[in-house]
């Protein structure tokens, strides 16, 4: 009976076992069957969406008419025609003053007692810039003046007794001798007189050159003196000054764009820090030519600004006349290992390359020197994508004018 029972048992659990292995095996299938599926839809798919996209680009050949038709860019060109385009020269150089004036000692010297101005001052003619000690100088003074009242004193005492010997001359009482010598001691008396007052200017003179001052109205630059300090003929320049305040631009420039400057020509100076536009203008082109450097000298006169001081640094932009030339907006031009260049399109819609020379580049666009009539067709914008022989969609826009 137990024997049955166990066998029994073994059955059933050996058919729970089958019985698994046999959902598992389905459950196997079921998921092979839907990858197979799955795969079969996505190159399903693969294949509709090819056959799709091929016959949308046969038939969009068909009604264009060529080959590649759907794929030609629309691209923006500008015809620039021939505009007057003023002719400029950028260069750069150092602010100094138009015209310096060293100032040191006129007199004799002597000691300082006072300093009355500092550099960026303006001054007067003739204002004093520093007071020296004249206190002998003053005494030396005082004596020449008082010779003068003691010479003019004697020659009112011969003027007398020359009136006094003319009055008795007439009752034989003087000879005429006594008279010459009487006239000769009061002609010698005013001559004396006279004497006294020359030395006596010259030493008003001498005290009014004592204090330094300055020789005409401008700038002070720079201060090279100090109370207590003895100065002399020998001390060299105690002061700098800009006459009239005037600046210059002393610009180095190349022997070709020295040749289109004249005297007169105008000039915006921008001092280096600064957005100053100054207006001013060439007052001297060098004659000669430095044979090192190739440049000369242009001198540039520009009108006193506290923006100006000299030995700083300023760009300047000359206006040398004006040119009829095609004018293109800057990113119409590229440049390549040949140098600038443009696309332009050709009667077939196609794009070449056109090099160019760059001439004057303003706020309004790039004039073009040579390479171009001002009749083409010029690519304004995506030139960089571009290459030569595409085939495009000219669209023209207005010219930079």
């Amino acid at each position: 009976m137990n024997y049955e029972r166990k066998v029994d048992s073994m059955d059933s659990l050996a058919g729970t076992q089958s019985y698994y292995e046999e959902a598992d095996n389905r459950r196997k299938r079921t998921r092979l069957i839907v990858a197979i599926v799955l795969i079969a839809l996505a190159l399903a798919a693969t294949w509709y969406a090819f056959s799709s996209s091929k016959s949308g680009a046969a038939g969009g050949e068909g009604a264009a008419g060529g080959p590649g038709a759907a794929s030609v860019p629309s691209i923006t060109v500008v015809i620039p025609g021939r505009q007057s385009v003023e002719a400029t020269i950028s260069t750069n150089g150092t602010i100094a003053a138009r015209r310096e004036m060293p100032v040191g000692v006129a007199g004799e010297g002597g000691q300082v007692v006072r300093v009355l101005v500092e550099p960026g001052q303006w001054v007067n003619a003739g204002q004093p810039l520093a007071i020296i000690d004249r206190s002998v100088q003053a005494q030396q003074a005082a004596s020449l003046a008082a010779s003068i009242r003691v010479a003019q004193a004697d020659a009112n005492l011969a003027q007398a007794e020359l009136e006094r010997a003319e009055a008795l001359v007439s009752r034989g009482f003087i000879s005429k001798a006594d008279m010459d010598r009487k006239r000769a001691t009061r002609d010698a008396a005013n001559a004396r007189v006279r004497v006294a007052q020359a030395q006596y200017a010259e030493a008003q003179a001498r005290n009014g050159r004592l204090n330094i001052v300055a020789p005409a109205a401008g700038l002070v630059l720079t201060r090279g003196v100090e109370p207590g300090q003895i100065v002399g003929a020998g001390s060299g320049v105690l002061f700098r000054m800009a006459r009239g305040g005037e600046m210059e631009l002393l610009a180095q420039m190349a022997e070709a764009d020295l040749q289109r400057v004249r005297v007169g020509t105008r000039a915006t100076i921008n001092p280096v820090g600064t957005n100053l536009q100054i207006a001013g203008q060439v007052w001297q082109v060098s004659p000669v030519i430095n044979p090192d450097t190739r440049q000369g000298m242009v001198r540039i006169a520009v009108p006193y600004s506290t923006s100006l001081r000299p030995g700083g640094f300023a760009d300047a932009r000359l206006v040398s006349g004006s040119d009829e030339a095609p004018l293109l907006p800057e990113s119409a031009v590229q440049s390549g290992p040949e140098g600038n260049y443009v696309l332009v399109v050709d009667g077939k819609d196609t794009i070449q390359r056109r090099v160019v020379k760059v001439g004057t580049v303003t706020d309004d666009g790039v004039s073009i020197a040579s390479g171009l009539t001002g009749n083409e067709r010029v690519v304004v914008l995506a030139g960089a994508f571009l290459n030569v022989g595409d085939k495009v969609k000219p669209v023209v826009q207005k010219s930079t004018q």
